[in-house]
């Protein structure tokens, strides 16, 4: 016969395998009790209802944590249904991108962004390409702390148009003694389609997916040149 040990979840000794007592299990449980129960020794009745009133407890909190589950997963929809409306409402929107990627896709140029949390005695821009190597620099960039932009065309220093592709850049400015300063780098586009996948809502910023967090301002126009 087996002996159930509703407190160890054990069967004859060995783990059934769960670490969990669902209200089916529990209902299991006390019908194999009864069933195997010695007739001369019958389950007391007082003991008998406490397991019932607890199978009861158990079920009424299974169904209060089902409801519960229930209500967050249709608020999360209803949620998700309302950010893609208002999202859409961002299209033909500038917007300025955290971060130092750039996509090439054939545009005539982008503008690009860095914020210096001080002064700096010189700044430069550097532009890479996919495999690492430099292929643009634009020196003689504003030092003054705080925002500021520059386009580029997507040529590299000799002027001639670089194939499409992935690139980065990177600013390299120095304080008067010669030590790095960290600057934070963005990006300026404007929204021109949204796109929903299984992942999340993509805008489509100067051809290029970019998820919502990715946004770090939404501006009324990017504005040209230099900061």
């Amino acid at each position: 016969m087996e002996i159930y040990d509703v407190t160890s979840n054990f069967v004859n000794g060995e783990p059934k395998g769960k670490s969990t007592l669902g209200k089916d299990d529990f209902l299991k449980l006390m019908i194999t009790q009864l069933r195997y129960q010695d007739p001369l020794s019958p389950l007391e009745g007082t003991e008998f209802a406490s397991q019932l009133a607890q199978f009861s407890s158990l079920e009424q909190l299974t169904n209060l944590n089902d409801s519960v589950n229930a209500s967050i997963e249709s608020n999360f929809y209803l949620t998700q249904s309302i950010n893609n409306t208002l999202v859409a409402t961002l299209i033909g929107k500038d917007v300025k991108i955290a971060g130092n990627s750039i996509v090439n896709k054939g545009q005539e140029n982008i503008q690009i962004g860095y914020n210096l949390p001080s002064n700096a005695f010189s700044a430069t821009i550097k532009i890479f390409n996919e495999a690492g190597v430099l292929v643009k620099t634009i020196e003689n960039v504003p030092t003054n702390s705080g925002e500021h932009k520059q386009n580029w065309d997507f040529t590299d220093n000799d002027g001639n148009r670089l194939p499409e592709g992935k690139y980065r850049f990177e600013v390299e400015a120095l304080n008067n003694d010669g030590e790095s300063i960290q600057a934070d780098t963005f990006m300026y586009g404007t929204i021109g389609g949204i796109r929903y996948t299984d992942t999340g809502t993509m805008l489509l910023v100067n051809d290029t997916e970019y998820f919502l967090s990715d946004i770090l301002e939404i501006i009324n126009n990017t504005g040209g040149g230099n900061g």
